[in-house]
């Protein structure tokens, strides 16, 4: 599943499952929070935010017995094809701290590796759940300003034509950049020719860039994010 990613030792589970396992002790310099208000927390702050969105996803895991819990939210306008995407991430064992990511390209997985674009941290201190709330406000405008330019760059490659020189053309020079690894690059070559989903099968530059996020699904978790904005850049430029 795009954007949440199941390894050995993660499980998915339901919202309310999240509410079963038992919280650690608060001390002078830590302040558990709760998997479960965590997760309920973003939940309604999203959907207060985002009132023009509809949530198409919501996907929880736990890892490490229930010690780390990673989520992954998904929201679309009736109209565009594209989503807006929250992730973020909480432990009880003090191994990390809540992490949120936000963007129309997200990710998160269960070894609690988090990527976006815009992506921010807190510790588990006093007043966490303060700091929670604004830290959610804030971060949820910036990504749709963020996520509007998306849009924007979606129209504009939608906007440019390609013949099959022009693409494999495109093709080397994401190759070349190491953005595209030799298996990856038969990937997108496939995919251009042979489209898999029928919206992709115009001869533009936003196919082309789609077979390139298919097959960039493929990466290491810890470089998939990085992978994604280097072909965002590299395409609008070209």
């Amino acid at each position: 599943m795009e954007g949440f990613m199941m390894h050995l030792d993660g499980k998915e589970v339901k919202r309310e499952e999240l509410d079963l396992i038992p919280m650690p002790e608060e001390s002078d310099t830590y302040k558990p929070v709760s998997h479960y208000h965590l997760a309920n927390k973003l939940l309604t702050v999203s959907q207060v935010i985002l009132r023009d969105y509809a949530i198409v996803g919501e996907h929880y895991g736990l890892a490490r017995k229930g010690n780390q819990m990673f989520a992954y939210f998904k929201f679309q306008k009736e109209a565009d094809e594209m989503a807006l995407s929250l992730a973020f991430r909480n432990s009880y064992d003090r191994s990390m701290s809540i992490g949120l990511a936000v963007g129309a390209s997200v990710f998160v997985c269960d070894n609690l590796a988090l990527q976006g674009e815009i992506v921010v941290m807190k510790k588990h201190t006093k007043n966490v759940w303060l700091a929670l709330e604004n830290i959610c406000i804030q971060t949820l405008y910036k990504s749709q300003e963020c996520f509007t330019k998306i849009v924007k760059d979606s129209m504009i490659m939608k906007s440019r034509e390609l013949n099959d020189a022009e693409a494999f053309k495109i093709m080397g020079l994401l190759y070349g950049r190491d953005i595209l690894s030799p298996r990856q690059l038969t990937v997108v070559k496939d995919q251009w020719l042979t489209p898999a989903h029928e919206e992709f099968q115009p001869r533009n530059l936003w196919s082309l860039y789609n077979a390139c996020t298919e097959a960039l699904k493929t990466s290491p978790p810890l470089s998939v994010m990085e992978k994604h904005v280097q072909l965002h850049s590299t395409i609008i430029d070209v």
